[in-house]
C-alpha cells in the first residue's frame, strides 16, 4: 500500500499520528525495524525496540486501526516475534481489543489526555478558558513576549528541555531522537517548533505535531528564570491559533496526570477540553524468563 492510501485509512478511522506512514519513517531513521501490517480492514504499525544483551520487544503504539479481525493481526505479530526472537509484544490500543493481564504494565504513551475542540472562534475559546489562563496569555503579550515558528533551533529546544526535565523530573529522549524528528517529520510539515522570545532570548520551545484533523502538543520546555512572564501560555495559545488557521479541528495536549505531573496538568486544564482515557496497555509475552528480568530491571531503573 502506498503512503497516501495508508494515511487516508488511518485518518478515516480516527487513527493517531503514531500510526502514520511518516512516523514509521521517523522510527526507521532512528535505526528501528518496522512493519506495516494489514489484515482485511485493519492496519497497524509495529516497531522493534532493541534492549541490552541483543534482546528486543515489538511495540504497537495506539494501534491497530480499523475493525478487522484482531486475532489474525496477532498471528502475524507472533510470526514476526518468532523470527526476531522478541521477548514480548507491547500494545497500547486506541480501543479495547485484547484481554488485559493482571500485571501493571509499563506504558510508553500517556494513558490520559485532554483534547480541545478548536472549531470554535478564538473569542469562544478564550472565554471558555480558566480566567487565570486567559489572564496569563494577555499578560505575556503585555510583557512583550513574541512567538515565532522556527527551523533549525534544535539546540535551543534541547537546552530548555534539559532544564525542564531536571526541574520537573521527567525522562528525555536522546538528542538524536529530537534531531531526527525535526529532520524527518519537519520536512513533511508534520512537526513544527514554536519559540517564545523575550528581548531576543528564547525562553520557551514547544514541538507540535499535526496529522489528520488534530494538532498534538508533543514536547514543551521553558526557562524557569523567566516564569513571571507567563510565556508558556502565549506559546500554547499561538500554536492553537495556527492549528485553527490550518483548518484542523482538534488540539491534543498529549498527557495529563494529576499525581505524576500536577503542575503541567493544571496548566493544560486551564485551556479546557475533553478528558480522554485510553485502554490500558498489554504485553503479550513470548519469553517468560526474559520478560521477568525485563520487568525487574524496569522496577530498579
Amino acid at each position: 500500500m502506498e503512503k497516501s492510501q495508508w494515511n487516508q485509512f488511518i485518518i478515516k478511522n480516527n487513527g493517531s499520528f503514531l500510526q502514520s506512514w511518516q512516523w514509521a519513517e521517523f522510527q526507521e531513521s532512528l535505526g528501528r525495524k518496522i512493519w506495516r501490517l494489514e489484515t482485511e480492514e485493519l492496519k497497524a504499525l509495529v516497531i522493534r525496540h532493541n534492549l541490552p544483551l541483543a534482546k528486543n520487544y515489538l511495540y504497537c503504539p495506539r494501534g491497530p486501526i480499523g475493525q478487522g479481525n484482531f486475532n489474525n493481526f496477532l498471528e502475524k505479530v507472533k510470526k514476526i516475534a518468532q523470527r526476531e526472537k522478541s521477548i514480548f509484544f507491547k500494545i497500547e490500543p486506541p480501543r479495547v481489543c485484547i484481554s488485559r493481564t493482571r500485571l501493571k504494565i509499563h506504558t510508553l504513551q500517556p494513558s490520559k489526555t485532554l483534547i480541545l475542540d478548536i472549531t470554535k472562534s478564538e473569542e469562544e475559546l478564550l472565554n471558555q478558558m480558566h480566567p487565570k489562563t486567559r489572564y496569563n496569555i494577555r499578560l505575556a503579550q503585555k510583557n512583550g513576549v513574541t512567538i515565532e515558528e522556527a527551523k533549525g533551533k534544535i539546540d535551543d529546544f534541547l537546552r530548555l528541555s534539559k532544564e525542564t526535565a531536571k526541574r520537573d523530573k521527567f525522562h528525555l529522549h536522546p538528542k538524536k531522537y529530537y534531531q531526527k524528528m525535526l529532520e524527518v517529520l519537519g520536512q513533511e510539515g508534520m512537526v513544527k517548533l514554536f519559540l517564545a522570545k523575550y528581548q531576543n532570548q528564547i525562553i520557551v520551545a514547544n514541538l507540535v505535531c499535526s496529522f489528520g484533523q488534530t494538532a498534538v502538543y508533543l514536547h514543551g520546555a521553558s526557562d524557569y528564570n523567566f516564569r513571571q512572564l507567563m510565556s508558556p501560555y502565549l506559546c500554547q495559545w499561538q500554536a492553537i491559533c495556527q492549528a485553527k488557521r490550518q483548518g484542523l479541528k482538534y488540539y491534543d495536549f498529549w498527557g495529563i496526570d494529576e499525581e505524576k505531573w500536577p503542575g503541567v496538568t493544571r496548566f493544560k486544564k486551564g485551556f479546557t477540553g475533553q478528558e480522554i482515557t485510553y485502554p490500558e496497555a498489554s504485553d503479550l509475552v513470548f519469553q517468560p524468563i526474559c520478560y521477568k528480568i525485563y520487568r525487574l530491571a524496569k522496577c530498579i531503573l
